[in-house]
């Protein structure tokens, strides 16, 4: 069992908890690990795949109507655009790979949610802002795909950190509306 190693500091706006030790995070890591490897008896891509929430878009809908569709949809359901990230362009110019296909990493936050889970937990913005890659594969299919991140468990861990039940509903709301983003891109729902 996981328990918490030390009292967090007293409550106020944008407290940051402790440093955790590197034997902390070693302990931690040692006592998760056995039921990880368990669980995890698959090799690296797989893994990873297990962590991605993943769309593959229609045929006839090109790299841009994805991203023009996403960009719509995204201001529909209040997430503000907050930048991109053309990587593959980095990999042309920087490693001279003509061959990598294209890869852009849209960046979108509903900015008062952002700010009240920051306000709590100061250590979520390594989750901020929430991102959805679109990337052409292989096959030059287009993938619309973000973090499978399961907020489920702010049902139990908010009751502990502070977070108030409609910050725990707003919060668990973003994953829906990264999907219908998403959903909208793949569909090419212009």
């Amino acid at each position: 069992m996981l328990m918490q190693q030390a009292l967090p500091p007293p409550y106020r706006d944008y407290q940051m908890n402790r440093i955790l030790t590197p034997e902390e995070k070693k302990r931690w890591f040692e006592m998760a690990m056995p039921a990880m490897s368990s669980l995890m008896q698959m090799d690296a891509r797989e893994a990873m795949n297990y962590f991605a929430l993943k769309y593959k878009a229609k045929p006839g809908v090109s790299f841009d109507q994805v991203v023009e569709s996403m960009m719509l949809r995204a201001n529909q359901v209040n997430l503000k655009f907050v930048g991109k990230n053309q990587i593959w362009k980095e990999f042309r110019a920087v490693l001279h790979d003509d061959k990598a296909p294209r890869v852009e990493v849209f960046s979108f936050c509903d900015i008062a949610v952002g700010r009240d889970l920051l306000k709590v937990i100061p250590e979520i913005v390594v989750f901020l802002p929430c991102r959805i890659a679109v990337m052409e594969d292989a096959d030059k299919n287009i993938w619309v795909m973000t973090l499978d991140w399961d907020v489920t468990w702010l049902e139990q861990a908010g009751k502990q950190a502070g977070i108030t039940p409609e910050l725990r509903k707003d919060a668990m709301a973003i994953r829906e509306k990264l999907d219908s983003v998403m959903r909208a891109g793949a569909d090419g729902e212009l």
